[in-house]
C-alpha cells in the first residue's frame, strides 16, 4: 500500500525543462500532482505524457482558486515567474519557481512585500545545489568541519547553447533577464550557503556577447566578484560548452577552506571517471575522490515538511531572496563587452 499523499500541488508554466526535475523532487516526497496549466499545446502534451495524473486545467485561475491545492510550481518564461508567485501567494498558496525567480529588482521587491504580508513560502529551485548529490555531500562535509572555515567559493556554470531548440524568448533580454540573472543565480545561492553569508556586496561584474552576433540581446559570457560577511566568491557563467563534451556543461564548484578544499565536478569528470556527482577532497591527511551517486537529496521532503508545518528547513526565505537580489544587482551594474546589444 502506498503512503498517504503529503500535499497536493499543481504546475503552471512549462517553458523550461527544469519543470520535470521540480515535479520529480516533489513526487519523491509523496506529494500529489493534481493539475497543470500551460497555453502551449506541445508543452502541455509532453508534460501530461510524463505525468498522466496531471489533469489539464482550463485556466490559471482554476488552479489558484482550488482551495485543496497547497503548492504551485512553475518553470514559465523567466520574466513571468515572479508575478505569478505574487498571485499564488495572494491566493493563500505556497510557490516554487525555477531559477531565475525574477528578472527585475522591482519584481523581487513586490514578492518580498507580498511574502511578508501573507506568510506564504516563495521558494526558488536552485537545483545546482539543492538537487545535486555532490553539492549536498559538500554541504555535509563543510558542516562537519572537513576543510575548516570556508573562505571562498569559485563557481563555474558553463552551458551548451545548442542543447535543444531554443524558443525566441530565450534570446530576448526582457524575457530571460541577462546571463547573470539567469544562470549565476545558482552560483550566488551556493556562495551564500557555503560561506554562511547573510549580507554581501558586488565588487565587480561584466557580461558580453563574443560569439553570437546574430542574437544581439543574448549574453553568452558573464562573471562576478562578490564579497560577503562570511567569505568571498567568484563566479563565471557562459554558453560556450563545445559539442565534444558528453553532457550539457562542465559545472564545477571549488570551496576553499582554512584546512583544505573541495572541488566538485557535478556533471562530468573529464579525467575519465564515469557519470557525474564527483567530489574531490584535499585536506591535511591527503587527497580523496568521493563518489556521491548514492547521496540522498532531501530538498523535496524538507519543502513538503515546511509547507505542512510552516517551518524553514528547506530554503530559508531570506537566503532565497538574497541570492536573487545579488544576481539582479550584479546584472544591473555589469559592464557590457563584445558585440553590442540593441540600443548600446
Amino acid at each position: 500500500m502506498s503512503a498517504k499523499p503529503t500535499i497536493r500541488f499543481a504546475t503552471i508554466g512549462l517553458n523550461h525543462g527544469h519543470i520535470y526535475g521540480m515535479t520529480d523532487l516533489l513526487l519523491r516526497a509523496n506529494a500529489e500532482l493534481v493539475n497543470v496549466y500551460a497555453p502551449e499545446p506541445d508543452l502541455l502534451s509532453a508534460y501530461q505524457k510524463q505525468y498522466p495524473q496531471a489533469a489539464a486545467a482550463r485556466s490559471e485561475a482554476e488552479i489558484l482558486e482550488d482551495e485543496t491545492i497547497q503548492l504551485v510550481i512553475s518553470a514559465g518564461i523567466p520574466s513571468e515567474r515572479g508575478p505569478l508567485g505574487v498571485r499564488v501567494m495572494q491566493h493563500g498558496k505556497d510557490y516554487m519557481s525555477d531559477k531565475a525567480g525574477f528578472t527585475t529588482l522591482e519584481q523581487l521587491a513586490e514578492a518580498r512585500q507580498v511574502q511578508a504580508a501573507t506568510g506564504r513560502i516563495h521558494a526558488i529551485c536552485y537545483s545546482e545545489r539543492l538537487e545535486n548529490r555532490a553539492t549536498v555531500k559538500a554541504g555535509e562535509l563543510v558542516q562537519a568541519g572537513a576543510i575548516g572555515k570556508v573562505i571562498q567559493t569559485v563557481g563555474l556554470g558553463p552551458h551548451r547553447l545548442g542543447n535543444y531548440g531554443r524558443p525566441p524568448w530565450f534570446f530576448q533580454k526582457q524575457f530571460y533577464g541577462g546571463i547573470i540573472t539567469d544562470i549565476a543565480s545558482h552560483q550566488f545561492d551556493q556562495f551564500l550557503y557555503f560561506t554562511g553569508s547573510s549580507e554581501a556586496e558586488i565588487v565587480s561584474a561584466q557580461v558580453g556577447n563574443f560569439n553570437n552576433p546574430q542574437h544581439p540581446e543574448l549574453e553568452d559570457f558573464g562573471d562576478v566578484v562578490v564579497r560577503g560577511n562570511g567569505g568571498m566568491g567568484y563566479m563565471r557563467v557562459d554558453w560556450y560548452t563545445p559539442n565534444g563534451l558528453p553532457t550539457w556543461g562542465d559545472g564545477r564548484l571549488t570551496i576553499l577552506g582554512t584546512e583544505g578544499y573541495m572541488e566538485l565536478r557535478k556533471y562530468v569528470d573529464i579525467a575519465g571517471r564515469d557519470g557525474g556527482d564527483h567530489l574531490f577532497l584535499v585536506d591535511q591527511k591527503g587527497v580523496q575522490h568521493v563518489d556521491c551517486r548514492d547521496v540522498a537529496m532531501p530538498f523535496g521532503s524538507q519543502l513538503v515538511h515546511d509547507i505542512v508545518n510552516r517551518t524553514e528547513t528547506a530554503l530559508p526565505q531570506a537566503h532565497c531572496f538574497l541570492a536573487m537580489e545579488l544576481a539582479l544587482t550584479a546584472q544591473a551594474m555589469a559592464t557590457r563587452l563584445g558585440n553590442l546589444a540593441i540600443g548600446d
